[in-house]
């Protein structure tokens, strides 16, 4: 397929300050759609993070347009391709907070962990005085993650400073802190998770730089101890070594990735439920969503796309 027929998606963050992110709103958002960009980008006054797709030209147009701010020279972007648009709209939002923690004395631009490069990454897994922890969600987890890391189980980012508190070995009070290495799909998670464990006391603590899609971009197969798929927030669902399009699709009333396998259970009706959410939804929750698939197949038949159908704007952590 021709690089010109695909389209570019890049994610991104930085912490920095901006007092003013309420008047970058507007001026960002136009010249996202001035350039046929989609996607979502936070503003907060700690800073910016986002995930944003369209033609190269496009996406170029507007990296340099917030680079040209001298707060956000230096703003870094993870790019890969789609050979379908991965989002249907454009969305600048202003926050609290560009990734939420709800820790508010904590400053990821004073404090965090310290940067190991994907090429070094497996050493640190390798040792085994190291704590690996995934800080996703735990639908993220279920489809990959990396061999010997710890599943907190979280149902959303705020829950970690609480698990943390429950274990044993890493609590404040431990006389012997371990050596804490943590990992989620872009980074900005990791970016105050890490801040949060040197506040905290711990010494060593260890952040993977560029997080999941840096590793998977740069680390051939054979070399590495990534299991499974990993989930990014867009069309694409999942993506591979390389960051070659994965092989799960989303269920469209939970947002759980699923699998080849997770679409035989008896429980996954298209457009509808899954084995996750099947007992969750009343008959009148699943008639609404039968109603919205019928509108998305028929949309699909005119060759259109049905807003309704994708997937709602959420950002790579």
């Amino acid at each position: 397929m021709l690089k010109e027929s695909l389209f570019l998606t890049a994610a991104l963050y930085k912490f920095v300050d901006l007092p003013d992110f309420v008047d970058l709103q507007a001026p960002l958002q136009a010249c996202c759609e001035a350039n046929d960009v989609k996607g979502t980008l936070l503003l907060a006054p700690e800073g910016i993070n986002g995930t944003i797709a369209g033609p190269e030209v496009g996406v170029n147009a507007v990296l340099s347009f917030l680079r040209a701010d001298p707060r956000l020279t230096s703003l870094a972007h993870k790019a890969s391709w789609s050979p379908k648009p991965p989002f249907t709209r454009m969305k600048v939002k202003l926050k609290k907070e560009i990734v939420t923690l709800r820790v508010p004395e904590l400053d990821p631009n004073k404090t965090v962990g310290q940067y190991v490069k994907p090429a070094d990454w497996n050493a640190l897994l390798a040792d085994p005085e190291v704590v690996v922890i995934d800080t996703r969600n735990d639908y993220e987890v279920a489809i990959g993650t990396f061999k010997g890391a710890v599943n907190p189980k979280l149902k959303n980012f705020v829950q970690l400073p609480a698990w943390l508190e429950q274990q044993e070995n890493l609590k404040t009070a431990t006389a012997h802190k371990p050596k804490v290495a943590m990992f989620c799909t872009g980074g900005i998670r990791c970016e105050k998770s890490t801040a949060l464990m040197k506040m905290r006391g711990f010494d060593e603590v260890y952040h993977l730089e560029g997080g999941i899609l840096k590793y998977l971009e740069e680390i051939p197969p054979e070399q590495s101890l990534w299991q499974g798929e990993c989930f990014v927030f867009d069309e694409r669902v999942s993506v591979v070594h390389g960051l070659g399009l994965g092989s799960h699709e989303l269920c469209r009333s939970c947002r759980w990735p699923l699998s080849a396998q997770d679409k035989l259970s008896p429980h996954y009706v298209l457009g509808v439920s899954c084995a996750h959410c099947h007992d969750q939804r009343t008959p009148e929750q699943k008639e609404k969503l039968a109603e919205r698939q019928r509108q998305v197949e028929l949309a699909e038949a005119r060759g259109e796309i049905h807003v309704g159908a994708k997937m709602p704007d959420h950002l790579t952590g």
